[in-house]
């Protein structure tokens, strides 16, 4: 297993609180360029000039509220939620290449995805009817969390969970969950293999406020309660053993992380499709910056991810104005040379 290493020790760290609230006012920052950017033509200085002087117009009203307001809420919290989940999870495995899908919460969403898309036409006209749009969403939520509990059930034995045990079913069933998708993907037609490829690249293009509703009790109560783990988390970077010795119940932090993930990430997928790069590289570029303690990593993540996958989607809706790019490729652009850069610079210490 590779180990999680420490910054170089000749680099002064930064004060973590400094770091928090610089990550925070960026955040901001770039949730205020998001209201002001989109193919409407309505930017920040158009935006404030209608507020101060005479209120937005209903045109701008539709714009702002019901458009542009709950795209960035969907960025932010499918932003924090990857960035979150893959710090647990990269603390949990103590490795620096572990992400959110190790839990098998990508290729179950996936599969999950692509079984609602092409055999969704199936469904009795009144299941269909009662979920509408939403069974997508909610096909790909229910793959992650079966997925992530079928692993857990596999690793665990006796009451303790093996996590190399659990990194190596969730190879076998991401395969597995390959193969499936691919038999799915032969048997589906035109629109249907259009909306797979764009669902697997991602988007936040179906923002919503019932979408973000649905999302938020999953995703809110990982964010707020992920911090109680930091210990845990830190005292695993020991080893189970000397984690234990230390007074930390093992087991319950790795079923908490698990199941954390599971929802928060699950969710995440759901509701705006594959996007790659924000779990593995937003955890990297804090410990670089910070060092490993998960007390000042876990809140930092949320926000950095959040900024992060505002950003791009920011860059995403202005490169091919009107139009707009899957995010899923602006992330991958973006995360793959920083990722490359952090791993050429690293090696070293990772024993690479």
């Amino acid at each position: 297993m590779v180990a999680l290493a420490p910054p170089s020790p000749g680099l002064a760290r930064p004060d973590p609180r400094r770091v928090t609230l610089l990550l925070a006012l960026a955040t901001l920052l770039l949730a205020l360029l998001s209201l002001g950017t989109g193919a409407a033509g309505l930017g920040p200085a158009e935006l404030l000039s209608a507020w101060a002087d005479e209120g937005l117009d209903r045109r701008a009203q539709v714009i702002l509220w019901d458009i542009r307001l709950p795209r960035l809420a969907l960025g932010l919290m499918v932003g924090a939620a990857l960035a979150v989940s893959g710090a647990l999870m990269q603390g949990l495995f103590r490795n620096p290449l572990a992400d959110p899908g190790i839990v098998g919460v990508g290729a179950g969403a996936g599969l999950g995805a692509v079984l609602a898309i092409v055999l969704g036409g199936l469904l009795p006209a009144g299941v269909a009817a009662f979920v509408g749009a939403h069974l997508v969403p909610l096909a790909a939520f229910l793959g992650g969390w079966v997925a992530t509990l079928l692993l857990y059930r596999v690793a665990t034995r006796g009451g303790r969970t093996s996590v190399a045990t659990m990194l190596l079913a969730g190879i076998a069933l991401g395969a597995l969950a390959g193969a499936l998708t691919g038999i799915l993907v032969y048997l589906a037609d035109d629109r249907q293999l259009r909306d797979l490829t764009f669902w697997g690249m991602g988007s936040l293009a179906g923002a919503s406020w019932p979408r973000i509703g649905a999302s938020l009790p999953l995703i809110l109560p990982v964010l707020v309660l992920s911090p109680l783990l930091a210990r845990g988390l830190n005292a695993l970077a020991l080893g189970e053993a000397q984690a234990a010795h230390l007074g930390i119940a093992v087991e319950r932090v790795k079923r908490f992380a698990i199941l954390g993930v599971a929802a928060a990430a699950g969710a995440a997928v759901a509701v705006a499709g594959g996007i790659g790069f924000v779990g593995i590289v937003v955890p990297h570029l804090l410990r670089l910056l910070g060092g490993p303690d998960h007390r000042h990593i876990l809140p930092q993540a949320a926000l950095l991810g959040g900024g992060l996958l505002v950003g791009a989607d920011m860059i995403a809706r202005s490169l091919v104005a009107p139009a707009e790019l899957p995010i899923g490729i602006v992330t991958a652009c973006l995360g793959a040379p920083v990722f490359l850069w952090i791993l050429l610079r690293r090696k070293g210490g990772m024993g690479l």
